[in-house]
């Protein structure tokens, strides 16, 4: 199975990458960005203005700690998930024991033994399910899988589109379809926008043949067109491209089949292509970073997350925020350190205080980059549950009011320095300009009113006045289990455990944050 690799590049931190480009030049000063940033630090964000939906009405509220707000109180903000198709929920539709997952992406020998250097493929796989007595159970499980993003407050899926038309493998050119035909099955306001892959079959193409390979697309109810009926065409990796070979795609696409495009390319380097591809673009997006060091909360360079939102806006462009969990790969043998829930919630942060109109989620379910947030083993769906908060402050333009005391539990079950058993011969080492790598444990609590977090991490119990609202507990890693509970005066409010255990000595390196919540 040929999978493609992305990789990062921040141009202000002079992240270095392995795609070649021209010397980094900062063009464009924005002292928006500064203004918007000491704006939102400063300012406290406003209580929400609509009337929260009981959540005996969603009962996806259940789980959360605030009540999901109604339709009518979203201010027509979207949110996509990034979907790359060769980690389906199932590739064989067999027992899970024993399906491709496990017996080939999770062990050191599988695939015949391609992946013995850096001991296995993958660190976490879909949330397992039995077999299904159905023929079309892949077109199910994407069915499920718009159903679980849509429960999570999603609007759609950025489907990364890999393979051309002819190649008919279900990873290849089957899902992009699949997908779009799931989402008109399940609920016709779930779009799809199209994302080719430009480090993938589309790279050698003329203009021409990828206007033909885009074409069968557009004529699908579910692909996501504006309100005013362009195509979004928006491709990973664009600058792969000159903005003139777009320029002629976009012309082909108007001119040979009648279509329309929006075309909003997502860069690498948004800060080195922006000028260029300003004629021809509707918006623009950045694949973006994965530490709080390369999202931060301050600062006026134009070349950060803020700045590269506030020059887009002022080329007279939406900006589609990334916003990540974290980034772990194996196969590459390195990671960035995502300090617990932090570099979440900065870039939710971001997406907000910029102003950005559309945020993609990286990644709804690339576990070879550890950066899923699909229901999985790691963080079963704890992790959409704790990013709803950031998702619908941005979907809302203000916090939703905490109406249940809740707690999640962000920690790793090793260390960073831990020598696993199965000692391979290719580590995991951390990235070049991330943030400093850490062994701790957080509480990220949401709370209705002040409370008392204890978390004990094996034998060491860590104790914080949280107050009301979100805040974080931040314990060492200890071996061991770790429990959590919030108490206010002498009554129990929230509890949360670890489904894993720290332990010194792992089979495996993995140094993914696992994730569980109060509520699940």
């Amino acid at each position: 199975m040929s999978i493609r690799t992305r990789y990062i590049r921040t141009p202000w931190i002079r992240k270095t990458a392995k795609y070649s480009f021209e010397t980094i030049c900062f063009t464009l000063a924005v002292i928006v960005a500064a203004a918007l940033i000491a704006a939102y630090n400063t300012q406290p964000r406003s209580a929400p203005t609509y009337t929260p939906a009981s959540f005996s009405a969603n009962p996806e509220s259940a789980a959360l700690p605030f009540d999901i707000p109604p339709k009518s109180a979203l201010n027509g903000k979207l949110v996509f998930a990034h979907y790359f198709p060769p980690y389906p929920v199932s590739i064989d539709n067999a027992n899970p024991s024993g399906d491709y997952y496990a017996t080939q992406y999770l062990t050191v020998n599988g695939e015949n033994n391609k992946h013995v250097r850096y001991g296995g493929f993958l660190r976490d796989r879909p949330t397992p399910r039995q077999p299904i007595a159905d023929t079309q159970w892949r077109q199910r499980d994407l069915e499920n899988e718009v159903r679980s993003a849509i429960a999570a407050g999603i609007d759609g899926f950025s489907v990364d589109i890999i393979a051309k038309a002819t190649d008919t493998s279900w990873w290849g050119s089957t899902v992009p379809t699949a997908l779009i035909k799931a989402a008109a099955a399940v609920d016709p306001n779930f779009k799809i926008m199209l994302m080719p892959d430009m480090n993938g079959a589309f790279k050698n193409m003329t203009a021409a043949q990828m206007a033909a390979e885009m074409k069968p697309y557009s004529t699908m109810a579910s692909s996501f067109k504006l309100n005013d009926g362009r195509l979004v065409i928006s491709p990973f990796l664009a600058e792969n491209k000159t903005a003139g070979w777009w320029s002629e795609f976009i012309t082909l696409m108007k001119n040979s089949y009648g279509i329309n495009v929006a075309f909003v390319p997502v860069f690498l380097d948004a800060a080195v292509n922006r000028n260029s591809f300003a004629s021809i673009s509707y918006g623009m997006s950045n694949w973006g970073n994965r530490n709080p060091a390369g999202n931060p909360l301050s600062g006026s360079n134009p070349n950060s997350p803020m700045g590269l939102a506030a020059a887009a806006h002022s080329l007279g462009k939406i900006w589609m925020q990334p916003v990540a969990f974290q980034d772990v790969r194996p196969s590459q043998s390195i990671y960035d350190e995502a300090q617990n829930s932090q570099n979440l919630q900065n870039m939710w942060q971001i997406a907000i205080a910029s102003n950005s109109e559309w945020v993609q989620l990286v990644t709804w379910n690339d576990y070879s980059e550890g950066t899923s947030f699909a229901p999985s083993v790691g963080h079963g769906r704890a992790l959409l549950d704790m990013s709803s908060y950031g998702l619908y402050s941005f979907r809302t333009g203000a916090s939703p009011a905490i109406v249940r005391d809740t707690a999640y539990l962000i920690y790793r079950n090793q260390s960073v320095s831990a020598v696993p058993v199965n000692r391979s011969a290719a580590p995991m080492t951390l990235r070049q300009w991330s943030s400093p790598a850490r062994d701790t444990v957080e509480v990220l609590s949401f709370l209705t009113a002040p409370a008392v977090v204890k978390v004990t991490v094996g034998t060491t119990t860590t104790t914080c006045n949280a107050p009301a609202g979100m805040s974080s507990c931040i314990a060492p890693l200890k071996v061991g289990s770790i429990k959590a509970s919030v108490v206010r005066g002498t009554t129990e409010v929230s509890r949360v455990s670890s489904h894993a255990a720290v332990t010194a000595t792992p089979y495996n390196q993995n140094l993914e944050y696992l994730v569980d919540s109060s509520r699940r």
